[in-house]
């Protein structure tokens, strides 16, 4: 950039200062803008963060004397600390110096505010600048590019810490797989939206039994997902990538099925994932639908096309899927019968309209089924125990029945004749596994349950349909979360809130 590639015009700004003055004569200087010519909140919100940043972690520290922050997607200054006035025309410029003009900056300096600064040193992130009555610094992340003025002398390398963390945020994390012990907190870069991509500002999340096998090492995420645990959350809008087509906007309540990065305050998500939350529904409940209710509708849909009147046996009918499941199953008037492990779980499903269930820990639970469906057995069976199962889960399937396997918490070892006596009751077996499965599937899967069951949690509907919440622990409480789903205890989801104050 040449010596005036950022100079301002003296004309303009003459006539601007004169516009000032007449304003303060006419009494109009402070004037509160309309409505209309308001930024709407969360560009209040995003606005009142920067001059936060500015204020505390720059101003105070005494690290430079005036500063403001570049939207370089709206390429316009959206802080500034008092007084200190950029032109857009030097904010455009010192977005073009980053993006095309970095080398000639190194060269020649720059003029800034009608003063030049010869350049010290620049790279891609930032350019430090002098001349003999101060320094400046240009800062630049993906999101915003931060000028600051400084006293000759003093190294604001600070500059780059702080504007830096506008670019990161909290997230569940572990090292090395083992136990919940291995979980903390940890600061780590804050995603950006791609092609086609929402970015959420995370308000709740929950906890699935893939979570705890990708804690211990036996579940890793699809290439190309979030290494963060998580795979669904609910709450607001704060981004969208390039090639959105328009569904969402800034500052919609949505819930999101996810692949990964569900437990950390920001994820990107391709728009096709998610969904509107009911008004009268809260990010906490939202959070316990995603991944459960979508786990229930496809295995009851989409493999095991469940038909009206025909009898499903749900095992662990206490978990999110299974308390899904149950209703799910009502709402095809089916009939859903479970197996638990307590008699609170018994209860408990027997609220949420399961017409039988039985307790695996002190009764033949086969047995049990084929008593109250009078000898004929279940057509459906949902699986997520497998290996130890097997054949009671044959006793008690009916002939033509599916059998739906969607986890292993027993195993995968099979010790028996399972192929005869799948053949002699011409039964089948299905597997499934939501989470590898490919973009348009899962944008399939939340259009139909989005169309067909969503409406069903609204108030006032019949069937009415609820998520039920089990506990609530704050991220810095993951630990203690993962531990409560280990020991078996949850009936229904265990959410994990986001930090209030991010």
């Amino acid at each position: 950039m040449s010596q005036s590639g950022v100079r301002t015009n003296s004309r303009a700004g003459e006539r601007q200062r004169y516009q000032q003055r007449q304003a303060r004569k006419d009494g109009t200087s402070r004037a509160e803008p309309s409505r209309a010519e308001r930024p709407p909140p969360s560009l209040r919100r995003k606005m009142n963060q920067l001059q936060a940043l500015l204020n505390d972690s720059l101003i105070r520290t005494k690290h430079v004397e005036n500063a403001a922050i570049i939207d370089i997607k709206e390429r316009k200054v959206c802080a500034s600390t008092f007084g200190f006035n950029v032109p857009p025309e030097n904010a455009l410029s010192l977005i073009y110096t980053f993006d095309k003009n970095l080398l000639q900056v190194r060269r020649g300096g720059l003029c800034f505010k009608e003063k030049y600064y010869k350049c010290v040193r620049a790279d891609e992130h930032s350019i430090y600048l002098q001349n003999p009555d101060g320094g400046l610094i240009v800062v630049k992340t993906k999101t915003f590019i931060l000028v600051a003025t400084y006293k000759v002398g003093m190294y604001p390398s600070v500059c780059v810490e702080a504007v830096e963390k506008l670019e990161k945020m909290l997230a569940a994390y572990f090292d090395c797989p083992g136990g919940p012990e291995n979980l903390y907190v940890k600061e780590v870069m804050k995603p950006h939206p791609g092609e086609g991509e929402v970015l959420v500002k995370v308000s709740a999340s929950a906890l699935n039994r893939a979570d705890l096998l990708q804690r211990r090492g036996k579940y890793p995420p699809p290439k190309g997902a979030s290494d963060i645990l998580g795979l669904e959350a609910a709450g607001s809008v704060a981004g969208l990538g390039p090639g959105c087509k328009g569904r969402w906007k800034t500052g919609d309540a949505v819930m999101a099925l996810l692949s990964g990065g569900g437990q950390a305050e920001y994820v990107t998500v391709p728009e096709g994932y998610l969904m509107p939350i009911p008004n009268d529904m809260t990010f906490i409940q939202a959070a316990a639908i995603p991944e459960a209710w979508l786990t229930a509708f496809q295995l009851l849909h989409f493999v095991g096309k469940i038909q009206k009147g025909e009898r499903v046996l749900i095992h662990a009918g206490a978990s999110g899927v299974g308390m899904a499941a149950i209703q799910l199953v009502r709402l095809a008037k089916a009939i859903p019968i479970v197996t638990v492990g307590t008699q609170e779980k018994l209860k408990a499903t027997a609220n949420a309209g399961a017409a039988a269930g039985f307790n695996y820990k002190n009764e033949d639970f086969s047995e049990k089924v084929l008593a109250f469906t009078q000898g004929s057995g279940v057509d459906i069976i949902l699986d997520c125990v497998g290996g130890s199962y097997w054949e009671k889960n044959l006793n008690c399937l009916s002939t033509d029945g599916r059998w739906i396997i969607y986890g292993l918490l027993s195993g995968g070892e099979v010790h028996g004749d399972l192929l005869a006596r799948l053949l002699s009751k011409r039964a089948s077996i299905h597997t499934s596994l939501l989470r590898s499965r490919d973009k348009e599937y899962k944008e399939h899967l939340v259009k139909a349950f989005t169309e067909n069951v969503l409406l069903y949690f609204s108030g006032g509907t019949s069937p009415h349909l609820q998520p039920l919440v089990d506990s609530v622990y704050p991220l810095h409480d993951i630990a203690e979360a993962h531990r409560l789903m280990e020991e078996n205890k949850n009936i229904g989801k265990i959410v994990i809130e986001m930090p209030a104050s991010s």
